[in-house]
């Protein structure tokens, strides 16, 4: 069940209060889901029950994403802003560093909430921002035709190509090797939230010299890529490698760049693999007890 939480934002123009809606089950260590670009937090559904089983999930739509508000006028949608813009979020939760996976977007937020501190482990999903210019070209690209095409299309039209799995794939393609297996009703609801997503132009924006060149020390990190990534090509994860050298590099077979509905179960092992690592660190919450009593009453 979708819920909201209001959090305070420290920005250039100073605090302002956000809103995000959240969906949260489970208990144990905490684990914060983030999505890509465009899209929403139901692409974690494949793969939510098994990660519940072991953890206290809290997958958000971001800022100006799904259901959630858009950031305050004036508020830019950069990782110097959005990730702290998380970790405030997940104290109004009750909830201090958790273990972080993200995918694309999401990906990059994690990298940098783990190299800020703000997480205990990261595990990042095609992650963005290790691209040559050329390939950032060439992703935002293709991602303001998804969007066009998203908001083209009425929405009687886009339930009746949804229904076939050819229609699936014209429209889900780009980011699923195995479009088919999405179902229509979640086709319809993904299509949907890249239209309306007001936080894409700003995201765009502040993403155009975006690279992260930085190490993330101190925790286990771990950078998975799907072999049939149409959007972020795979190469881009030997980079990723190379920044971050203390970083698992881990191939997803046949995954596209959205894996969690491609090979849930791979996808599902692959952080909790990560999140157990970073529990063998022996880091720990100080707001356990709190978070521990939360995730009881959202169960």
């Amino acid at each position: 069940m979708t819920a909201t939480v209001s959090f305070t934002i420290d920005s250039p123009l100073g605090p302002r209060t956000a809103t995000a809606a959240y969906e949260r089950k489970g208990a144990g260590e905490p684990l914060l889901l983030l999505h890509g670009i465009g899209h929403h937090l139901q692409a974690w559904h494949p793969v939510t029950d098994v990660l519940a089983a072991d953890h206290d999930v809290i997958a958000v739509d971001l800022p100006g994403f799904g259901a959630s508000e858009p950031l305050p006028a004036g508020i830019p949608y950069d990782l110097d802003t959005v990730a702290p813009a998380l970790s405030a979020l997940c104290a109004a939760l009750g909830v201090e560093r958790p273990h972080v996976a993200g995918n694309s977007l999401g990906g990059l937020l994690a990298l940098e909430m783990g190299r800020s501190g703000l997480a205990r482990s990261v595990t990042a999903l095609s992650p963005a921002g290790f691209w040559s210019p050329a390939e950032r070209r060439y992703a935002f690209t293709a991602l303001r035709v998804m969007r066009a095409g998203a908001r083209a299309l009425p929405l009687p039209a886009l339930e009746r190509i949804s229904r076939s799995a050819a229609g699936r794939a014209a429209l889900t393609g780009a980011i699923y090797a195995r479009p088919a297996r999405r179902s229509p009703e979640a086709v319809v609801a993904e299509t949907l939230a890249l239209r309306e997503a007001t936080g894409f132009e700003g995201t765009l924006a502040a993403g155009g010299s975006v690279r992260f060149t930085h190490d993330v020390t101190g925790l286990p990190v771990t950078i998975a890529w799907g072999t049939r990534d149409r959007l972020l090509p795979r190469r881009q994860g030997v980079r990723a490698k190379h920044t971050i050298p203390g970083a698992r590099l881990v191939r997803l077979p046949d995954c596209g760049h959205v894996p969690m509905n491609d090979d849930p179960a791979l996808v599902a092992r692959v952080i909790l693999d990560t999140a157990r690592a970073g529990a063998a660190t022996g880091i720990t919450t100080t707001a356990a007890a709190t978070t521990t009593t939360a995730a009881a009453a959202a169960g």
